[in-house]
């Protein structure tokens, strides 16, 4: 009861911008995609899929996940290749990265799976406190100053609902990554100024799904919900693709 009446109260605390924003629409041949942690590029071979028999120019960043200043080169590099319109979308805490450099001329939208959306200069994890800690944190695992999932967490809370041998690939598969780059704070909220769109992942053990409704609702996003794990980017695949679809018909 009372995570349920600290994410109302949050949800009534929403900055008037956001419901406001006047954005203009318009539709891409391109779209780009941003990995998050635990994952690499791969993760979105599903979509990509899927998004290229519907005729779309697709690539998928390689997020080195290791400072927030380099992710967000990598992404912008991608950018640089055309001055055509693109949906740039991410998962999980690639909405940071996104968040920090979607406010570029050639972005047309924006698409947030299951992903962060912070303010400029927000400190994240004290918005996360506002909410019940997703279970997936506590198999975060150090070496150092890198970071990882353990198996159980990655199998039962990342992953939980794909097939377990492919579950257990993508946690052979998992790229590590270093602290600073989730403590680091965005300079920019594109959202702010760009059409949105977000799929919640109902069943999500690694960000809290009202979490998720939270920043959804503060950007004024065009908002689906999904009976889906963390990792909705497989398990449903065809509803993130059409959702990404959407965004580039500028609808």
């Amino acid at each position: 009861m009372m995570a349920g009446s600290i994410a109302a109260a949050a949800a009534l605390a929403l900055p008037a911008a956001a419901q406001t924003k006047q954005t203009a629409k318009v539709p891409a041949h391109n779209v780009v995609l941003v990995h998050g942690l635990f994952a690499d590029g791969s993760c979105w071979s599903d979509v990509i899929a899927r998004l290229q028999a519907s005729g779309l120019d697709v690539t998928a960043v390689q997020n080195p996940l290791t400072t927030l200043d380099a992710a967000a080169d990598a992404v912008r590099r991608v950018l640089a290749r055309t001055d055509e319109p693109t949906v740039l979308a991410a998962h999980s805490f690639a909405g940071t990265i996104i968040s920090e450099v979607g406010a570029a001329a050639n972005v047309s939208a924006l698409v947030y799976i299951a992903a962060r959306a912070p303010d400029a200069g927000e400190d994240y994890a004290e918005l996360g406190k506002r909410f019940a800690s997703a279970p997936a944190t506590a198999g975060i695992i150090f070496d150092g100053d890198e970071g990882r999932l353990s198996e159980d967490a990655f199998l039962n809370d990342f992953a939980g609902d794909i097939p377990r041998a492919r579950a257990r690939i993508l946690y052979a598969t998992q790229q590590p990554f270093r602290k600073v780059l989730t403590q680091a704070k965005t300079t920019n909220a594109a959202w702010r100024e760009k059409p949105t769109y977000y799929a919640v992942s109902d069943a999500d053990r690694t960000i809290n799904p009202d979490l998720q409704r939270f920043m959804a609702k503060r950007m004024g996003a065009y908002t689906i919900s999904l009976g889906a794990s963390h990792l909705s980017l497989i398990s449903q695949a065809d509803k993130v693709a059409d959702l990404i679809k959407l965004a580039s018909r500028g609808a």
